[in-house]
């Protein structure tokens, strides 16, 4: 299974665009807020995404579970959670919905992490990135019945900025 994570474009559909046609063949793609754009936008094609503190569309919703292949991954973009502090209450919320993976963005700074069984994944900004990183959107890899995820970041050119290892057992 791969999936593609993408978040903070801030009105940059172009962008969403360039990764999409890129990294065709992914299993899924998702969109951790502040695209900016509206709910309909053509270029989001199928991707999963979720309401940002800079997206003002009423369809967008805050978070979301979605089951791909055999993970659970929960959704958000972090405001509502304070990620900029802590990851935390974005902790105790993974597991009351059980997630496997945790996506979100708000911080525009890539991360990965393991936090007991959990992945937490920041894909950074492909349009404002902080920390001094490069723009970046992330792809998580794995074969069913594994526990081995691979994350890659990569700049919207598809360089590879860095690549991790993690193993999470399904719940």
């Amino acid at each position: 299974m791969k999936v593609v994570v993408l978040s903070d474009t801030h009105g940059n559909a172009e962008i969403i665009e360039q990764v999409y046609e890129q990294e065709q063949g992914a299993n899924a793609f998702f969109h951790c807020g502040d695209s900016e754009l509206s709910y309909d936008d053509s270029r989001f094609h199928e991707m999963y995404r979720v309401k940002g503190n800079c997206d003002f569309d009423s369809d967008y919703v805050d978070e979301f579970v979605v089951p791909i292949g055999e993970r659970r991954i929960f959704m958000t973009h972090g405001h509502l959670y304070n990620i900029k502090m802590t990851l935390t209450p974005l902790d105790y919320k993974a597991q009351e919905v059980e997630a496997d993976i945790v996506l979100f963005g708000h911080s525009h700074v890539l991360g990965a992490q393991q936090v007991g069984r959990t992945l937490f994944l920041n894909p950074g900004s492909l349009l404002l990135p902080r920390g001094g990183n490069p723009k970046s959107y992330a792809t998580i890899e794995w074969e069913e019945e594994q526990d081995e995820l691979t994350v890659t970041f990569k700049t919207p050119d598809q360089q590879i900025i860095s690549q991790h290892y993690f193993s999470i057992p399904k719940k």
